[in-house]
């Protein structure tokens, strides 16, 4: 039922990707670390010179950045502080700064084995995420089937250009531009375009936290921008 979805990419985004993929976060003590350096290095502050800015000693800042201590809270805001990111961007595998530029030009898109449905990741893809965010485009006249997802996984969508049918079990809900709709992504769903011209929509999902107890089998489409 599902439509198979094809990568289009960037050869110069893949290369990109490689280094990054490469990036030993393996635990809380590396990612904490690599983010302080690299943050400290952009700035070309010493360790000497952050120390002073921020009040956390020079041992504890080397300590840290050679992964050898987790720093508390109140550290990390002193020196995040001193450096004027915000303290998520110590524990972020991307987005040091505190945000991440993703250019339309090269962009990752998912597209279907026919051309006419295609989903783009607005967000980073390496990074794994409790919410997704996709814009869509679905061709006239064109159904997409719908992956259905685990108990608990939930889609917001709104139409931002034409018009869309939306199928949860046997409901189905016509959206003009601006309308919005949330269903639970564990039904049987797809997405209809009636019109004559082609229909985009933006789409949140939010992903759910199994319980061990259900024993929910990997999805490989999940990976593949599910609508």
């Amino acid at each position: 039922m599902n439509s198979p979805l094809a990568l289009v990419r960037d050869a110069t985004l893949d290369a990109n990707d490689g280094s990054r993929a490469a990036e030993p976060f393996d635990a809380l003590e590396h990612l904490v670390g690599v983010n302080l350096a690299r943050l400290r290095a952009e700035r070309q502050l010493s360790l000497d010179a952050l120390a002073r800015a921020s009040g956390v000693s020079r041992a504890m800042l080397a300590q840290i950045e050679s992964a050898r201590s987790v720093p508390s809270i109140k550290v990390l805001c002193k020196v995040a502080a001193a450096l004027k990111v915000s303290v998520a961007a110590f524990l972020r595998r991307h987005a040091t700064n505190g945000f991440e530029h993703l250019p339309a030009d090269r962009a990752t898109r998912l597209v279907s084995s026919n051309g006419r449905y295609s989903a783009r990741p607005l967000y980073p893809d390496a990074e794994p995420a409790t919410a997704e965010f996709h814009e869509l485009r679905i061709a006239p006249l064109h159904t997409e089937p719908g992956v259905r997802r685990a108990p608990g996984t939930t889609v917001n969508l709104v139409v931002s250009e034409g018009t869309l049918e939306v199928s949860v079990h046997d409901q189905r809900q016509l959206l003009a531009t601006g309308d919005a709709i949330v269903f639970d992504a564990d039904q049987p769903h797809s997405l209809r375009n009636p019109g004559d011209t082609e229909a985009r929509a933006f789409r949140v999902t939010l992903n759910a936290e199994t319980p061990p107890r259900w024993d929910v089998p990997h999805d490989p489409a999940r990976h593949a921008a599910p609508v």
